[in-house]
């Protein structure tokens, strides 16, 4: 059986997408090429609980801190530099693509050009409280969705309650969106409801326009998938049922998504393929742009 350090190469091709899987094992890096899963590599072995690109960045929530990928003189080519945040769960960043990072204890920073972190207070439901986060599970834009509800960054260093509670997840590009434990929603003239049930994953493509949607896909708890296409929600039937549930959904020239159990696939003309990377239990998905 080839192990995870080896390469897998399917042949030449000029097109090819790097993507980033998170995991307890570490951060795989996965070369697609169309809609062909290539060669991966793990090329950082660590607690990876999230992994976020913007702008040809990359960065990763891990046990110990968050780490920015940079050019090393290693094998691969590849190392994430720590930052100094510290013990981290979820990773993002804001719309002015700087970083922003979340603690085990639901401390929110964002990473400043000179290196430092600055602290975001949170303010809840009531404006003259300071908010109370236990739990970050996603972060996306100027969005970040906890246990409280959508927060969104307000100002220099506030957090601002948004709305919503128990989020799962959240996408702020073009229109934001929000996975909830009771259905899915978007931002209109406030939160409104798209579908019923707890959804567990949302995202969209970073080309969207302010306002709309160019691609978006949500995935609710039983595993099935939803693609809004032609201004409009639906279920993607294309997929499998019965195929393990993916975690987390990332854009490019394809559509690329990561199931739990280490398959990524790939949405191509009337099916999806994938291709295990051999990890487990994964925490998330990223594609530089």
């Amino acid at each position: 059986m080839l192990s995870i350090e080896e390469k897998r190469v399917y042949g030449d091709r000029d097109e090819v997408t790097e993507a980033y899987v998170s995991s307890p094992m570490g951060v795989v890096r996965v070369r697609i090429a169309g809609d062909t899963v290539g060669e991966f590599s793990l090329c950082n072995r660590c607690d990876a609980r999230d992994v976020a690109a913007a702008d040809g960045r990359v960065a990763v929530a891990t046990d110990e801190d968050v780490g920015v990928l940079a050019s090393a003189e290693k094998s691969d080519g590849l190392a994430f530099v720590e930052t100094g945040f510290g013990s981290a769960v979820a990773v993002g960043y804001d719309d002015e693509d700087r970083l922003v990072a979340a603690g085990p204890d639901g401390r929110i920073a964002r990473l400043e050009a000179s290196g430092n972190w600055t602290v975001l207070e949170s303010k809840g439901k009531d404006e003259d409280r300071t908010g109370t986060i236990e739990e970050v599970r996603a972060i996306d834009g100027d969005f970040v969705g906890t246990d409280d509800g959508v927060y969104r960054v307000h100002g220099d260093d506030d957090l601002e309650h948004a709305g919503l509670s128990d989020v799962r997840d959240v996408a702020a590009v073009g229109v934001p969106l929000a996975a909830t434990d009771d259905g899915l929603y978007k931002l209109g003239n406030g939160w409104m409801e798209l579908s019923e049930g707890r959804f567990d994953v949302v995202a969209a493509d970073p080309r969207s326009n302010p306002g709309s949607l160019s691609r978006a896909h949500a995935v609710s708890s039983d595993g099935s998938v939803y693609e809004y296409a032609d201004g409009e929600w639906h279920e993607d039937e294309t997929r499998s049922a019965g195929a393990d549930r993916i975690v987390a959904v990332g854009y490019g020239e394809q559509v690329y998504a990561v199931t739990e159990t280490g398959t990524v696939e790939v949405a191509g003309d009337g099916e999806w393929r994938g291709r295990s990377i051999g990890v487990r239990n994964v925490t998330g998905l990223a594609v530089p742009r």
